[in-house]
């Protein structure tokens, strides 16, 4: 079986968005080498300039499907698809990066992390995440979900001497890279069944299996999932996320929660719509039982993370994280029961779309409260209406919309887009589990907004307290007094972190006042 020669052309235009990123990288790379220290951070706003340039090349693309590095002979099958599905997921990521940029030009300097690797880090984790959704085979599959995910495991443990960040980072890579060896080893099995890397050959083939092969197919289809489920933190690829998110600098948490997401669920959606549609039945039922576990162990998980205990409000943004995990599923296991898998997959890019805006909202609000508190544990948020309003009227908004309560009316509209898909399929138990999820999850949602707007309480040595936590958590501790009651004297708010936690509060004030245009241009941007 030969080879087919692939075209030599290239359309420029159609892999600008990874390409501008990755470029900026590179840029980011070797200015650091001639820059003094006082300058470096300018590469901050270079990498900003990098990613706002990425997001407007996608605007030439709307105008129509674009494929490029197609075969030649033996199919019309490409590597590279830039059709509307893969321009919504670009905007998401490329969005998301933006808004983690934002928050990380003054937490580079203040954490004295390694400016040069920490953007170069960031800009090839987010071209790899912009690539995924474009990739139309295994081959680039497998490279693209690589290359998002390497960098991202030095980004965790780039606070050097930090013991948690260390930690974090090796728990991270070790759950990640057995991830990818099952992966690898369903994509070869794939492979042996089908003879071919591309998804629409794959798809092709799978309906005539050889019979002696149906079974190392079906094995195959399953086990390529596995590095996608990952990445997506579904049960039981998710004991990686809370002592990763922890230890981590705070942007790279936020990072990882969306554009992490993004590159997962993404990545399932080619697959198995595009790559594994005649073995629907297969991975329907596996991420059907994937999303039922999946919320369930996050928003349990996340119920135990009590302001009476101390715990961590980054630990508890980590559990919820999983448990929206688990609703991102709910429309692809629908998919598999589904004639038309791309309309019912809609609701996931809806939902992705609501949650990337208002997460990275509340990962922003949380690292405006970690620079008076270096613990952020979720009982420093106490009365934060009386410190900063605006704050807390944020992320109270925020965490509305997580829980899908008004005024957050397009968390609410998301959640109602996902049930529906799980309703229309049939998969009555898996929607009962959906709505049993959200009423426990409003527990700790509400429970954490109301704390925004309660009395503090006095106590002694506060202050005192809060140091020592930020000394155990291994972030720096800045210079703020404490009053009687233990409240933190307000420290100026940076300019970038002010912007992302205005512009993550804009789109979900927009997109609740006309919810309806969400759903609209998901379900109008698939293959």
């Amino acid at each position: 079986m030969s080879a087919s020669p692939l075209i030599q052309s290239v359309d420029w235009a159609a892999v600008a968005p990874p390409l501008i990123v990755a470029a900026a990288g590179l840029v980011v790379l070797v200015a650091e080498l001639f820059l003094p220290e006082p300058r470096k951070p300018l590469l901050g706003w270079v990498s900003v300039g990098g990613l706002v340039l990425a997001g407007l090349s996608l605007i030439p693309l709307l105008d129509g499907d674009r494929t490029t590095f197609c075969l030649t002979a033996g199919g019309k099958d490409c590597s590279y698809v830039a059709d509307h599905f893969t321009l919504a997921v670009q905007f998401l990521v490329i969005g998301g990066a933006l808004l983690t940029a934002l928050l990380s030009i003054h937490a580079v300097e203040e954490a004295r992390m390694p400016a040069g690797e920490f953007w170069f880090l960031l800009l090839s984790s987010a071209a790899g995440a912009a690539l995924l959704p474009a990739s139309r085979d295994l081959a680039t599959l497998v490279v693209a979900l690589e290359v998002t995910s390497l960098p991202a495991f030095a980004l965790v443990g780039l606070r050097r001497g930090d013991r948690l960040s260390s930690e974090a980072a090796l728990k991270f890579f070790l759950s990640s890279v057995t991830a990818t060896a099952v992966m690898l080893l369903g994509v070869s099995f794939v492979y042996a069944a089908t003879g071919s890397l591309h998804l629409g050959a794959i798809s092709r083939g799978l309906d005539h299996v050889d019979p002696r092969l149906v079974t190392l197919a079906h094995i195959g289809a399953v086990l390529t999932l596995v590095g996608f489920a990952f990445k997506l933190a579904a049960v039981p690829f998710h004991f990686w996320v809370p002592d990763t998110y922890v230890g981590a600098p705070l942007p790279v948490a936020a990072y990882l929660s969306v554009v992490g997401k993004a590159a997962g669920f993404s990545g399932l959606i080619v697959i198995t719509v595009l790559g594994f549609g005649p073995y629907a039945h297969v991975w329907g039922a596996t991420l059907a039982v994937l999303a039922a576990l999946t919320m369930t162990a996050g928003n349990v998980a996340a119920l135990r993370q009590r302001p009476a205990n101390a715990h961590s409000a980054v630990r508890l943004l980590a559990w919820s994280s999983v448990g929206q995990a688990g609703y991102l599923l709910v429309p692809l296991a629908a998919a598999g029961y589904d004639d038309k898998p791309q309309e019912v997959i809609g609701a996931t890019i809806a939902y992705a779309l609501m949650y990337a805006a208002v997460n990275l909202g509340a990962f922003a609000v949380a690292a405006l409260v970690g620079r008076a508190h270096p613990a952020n544990r979720i009982t420093d948020y106490r009365a934060l209406f009386s410190e900063r309003p605006l704050a807390a009227l944020s992320l109270g908004f925020f965490l509305l919309c997580l829980a899908g309560l008004p005024p957050g009316v397009i968390g609410l509209f998301a959640k109602v887009a996902v049930f529906r898909t799980a309703v229309d399929a049939g998969l009555g138990w898996l929607a009962v589990v959906m709505a049993v999820n959200v009423v426990v999850a409003l527990y700790y949602y509400l429970q954490w907004t109301a704390l925004l707007f309660a009395r503090r309480e006095p106590v002694e040595a506060a202050g005192a307290a809060g140091a020592a936590g930020g000394s155990a958590a291994g972030g720096p501790v800045p210079a703020a007094s404490a009053d009687a009651t233990g409240a933190v004297a307000a420290l100026p708010v940076p300019i970038p972190l002010t912007a992302a936690i205005v512009t993550a509060l804009g789109l979900g004030v927009v997109l609740s006042g006309a919810p309806e245009l969400v759903l609209r241009f998901a379900t109008g941007t698939l293959f």
